[in-house]
């Protein structure tokens, strides 16, 4: 199996954190349920609990935006946009290795957000990588004493 789409499970599994605006969403203990259709495979759900602070739930951009640390390549925002209950993102990345990523978070309520991130990367023009996954969080309560 390539290495390369490990990597990108390491940035969409930052993504699934839940975290938004005040009135996006609450802090508390979080399921969040990841489903990944990498290269036309599904993998099995993964599911993990997060506990979110009050600190935490402030920036829907910073919180559920794209984290990317790249080698030889320049990444840049092309798109970054709360609008209602939805945030929308797209980040371009070019150089050695080519990405296209895009996300779509929807929170419908304090309680409950679904999402979508689209990964594709390029390498010497060949689609080395192409994963859909779509995320969902549900608020279980507060954390933990």
């Amino acid at each position: 199996m390539n290495k390369l789409p490990l990597a990108f499970l390491g940035t969409v599994a930052l993504l699934a954190t839940p975290a938004a605006a005040d009135d996006l969403i609450q802090p508390g203990q979080w399921k969040v349920t990841t489903n990944n259709l990498m290269n036309g495979a599904s993998a099995p759900p993964q599911v993990r609990a997060r506990c979110l602070s009050a600190e935490q739930t402030g920036d829907v951009s910073k919180t559920f935006g794209p984290v990317m640390s790249t080698v030889n390549s320049d990444c840049e925002r092309a798109e970054d946009a709360v609008t209602g209950r939805k945030l929308k993102w797209h980040l371009q990345c070019k150089g050695q290795l080519d990405m296209d990523i895009s996300g779509e978070f929807n929170f419908d309520t304090t309680s409950h957000y679904s999402a979508t991130v689209i990964t594709k990367a390029w390498m010497a023009g060949r689609l080395m990588n192409d994963m859909k996954t779509e995320l969902e969080g549900e608020r279980l309560g507060d954390c933990p004493s």
